[in-house]
């Protein structure tokens, strides 16, 4: 599918999506807890099906509504097909290793895109260490003994994914373990998200020190109704479009959310951006924007929006801890390069920071990739909203990933988007 994105002045109110990140772990609890659960405010992306297919083939018995799901958990951790497929989600890989070994099986997890070449070194580290197996190949990784409860070191700054994996699995293990984290520790955030949704389906588990997280073991899950909060990750698309375009109203998010993506806050004000709190939301101002340096340690999602943020700040921005945006879905910081060349822009990177001058205005001189990812559709659908020209995006269909309704949440504030 391609995208054909007009300038456009955008203007009004739009409603955010549920949060991608609590879904993914709301269902996992409640499918790890004894009893039913009804998860409510729920958003059908791609990750989040999977995420649900893979837990009824684990046993979890889940009924899909609308905008919510009814979930009565696993009675026994025994899996018939053992082939489990990920699509391109790697929350929902990262997520399931740890999980899925309780089945004392072998078990193989297969994906799409670049899913299987994004590194999983932590989990095969950590298995061979425990003497059990974990064979990654190009076609899935494999496992076949249960993960075993005890001390365990990881590194912290290449996903909090794995940590969070652990974090589901370990209460459920008959001795109590304590988790390690070898500092640089990143995305800290994402990890008290898990911790924060672990505490709501009854489970304990904390940080002694800022490294330290301890777990005890023989514990269960309970049972409990949940809605899911808005997303700043999704938020922080509309925010800059408002920001470099017309003023936005911007709802459906907590004020007091724990999410890392909500950091969009304070970095759009520090590019000089005016914002006002409304009752669940935000009243963003289109304003008169300049560079500035980002840390992007603690929110690598944001990596994207906040390049086209640069775009149109003039002057010189520096993004720097952004590594980790070249082992995504794509290699964030060399997809947006390509892309934002083809509208003049002036950037350059190194292999963990960032570089664009700024300027006001720009006219894109040929089509767009979305290099399959979810996160570059829509960010270059913001850059091309507030340039001079029309613009085309080829492979506008990731969004399925994680925002399905993207384009007409914008077209319902004035976006100009033909979807070809």
């Amino acid at each position: 599918m391609k995208a054909h994105i007009a300038p456009s002045i955008c203007s009004g109110h739009v409603v955010i999506p549920p949060s991608k990140s609590m879904a993914h772990r709301a269902i996992i609890c409640a499918s790890l807890a004894n009893g039913t659960s009804v998860i409510k405010n729920v958003a059908y992306s791609q990750d989040i099906k999977t995420t649900i297919a893979g837990m009824q083939q684990l046993g979890a018995d889940i009924r899909i509504e609308a905008d919510q799901v009814t979930v009565t958990g696993i009675k026994d951790f025994t899996i018939k097909n053992k082939e489990v497929f990920c699509c391109e989600s790697g929350s929902t890989l990262r997520f399931f290793i740890p999980i899925f070994s309780l089945c004392n099986q072998e078990i193989t997890f297969t994906g799409q895109g670049r899913l299987l070449q994004r590194p999983q070194k932590v989990y095969e580290d950590l298995f061979h260490a425990q003497g059990i197996t974990f064979r990654q190949e190009a076609s899935g990784i494999t496992i076949r003994e249960c993960l075993k409860s005890g001390d365990i070191t990881l590194q912290g700054d290449v996903s909090s994914q794995f940590i969070s994996g652990l974090l589901f699995t370990l209460p459920l293990l008959q001795e109590d373990s304590t988790i390690h984290i070898l500092p640089p520790f990143e995305s800290r955030s994402y990890v008290d998200l898990t911790l924060q949704m672990l505490k709501t389906y009854g489970i304990q588990a904390s940080f002694k020190d800022d490294l330290t997280i301890h777990i005890p073991g023989n514990q269960q899950y309970t049972a409990c109704d949940y809605t899911i909060e808005g997303d700043y990750s999704q938020l922080a698309f509309f925010a800059v479009l408002a920001a470099c375009n017309h003023d936005l109203t911007i709802t459906g998010v907590h004020h007091d959310s724990r999410q890392g993506d909500k950091k969009i806050l304070s970095i759009l004000k520090d590019f000089g951006v005016r914002i006002e709190e409304v009752k669940n939301g935000y009243h963003i101002y289109k304003s008169s924007l300049h560079g500035c340096r980002i840390d992007l340690a603690d929110c690598p999602d944001l990596g994207p929006i906040l390049t086209v943020l640069a775009m149109y700040s003039p002057g010189n921005t520096n993004i720097y801890n952004a590594g980790r945006l070249r082992i995504k879905e794509s290699d964030r910081i060399e997809a947006m390069e390509q892309e934002l060349r083809k509208f003049g822009v002036d950037i350059h990177s190194t292999e963990d920071e960032i570089f664009i001058t700024g300027n006001s205005s720009y006219t894109c001189t040929s089509e767009l990739s979305s290099h399959n990812d979810h996160r570059i559709v829509m960010a270059l659908s913001v850059a091309a909203a507030c340039s001079n020209t029309s613009c085309i995006i080829d492979g506008a269909q990731a969004i399925q990933k994680s925002y399905p309704t993207f384009f007409e949440d914008l077209q319902s504030i004035g976006g100009k988007v033909e979807l070809l």
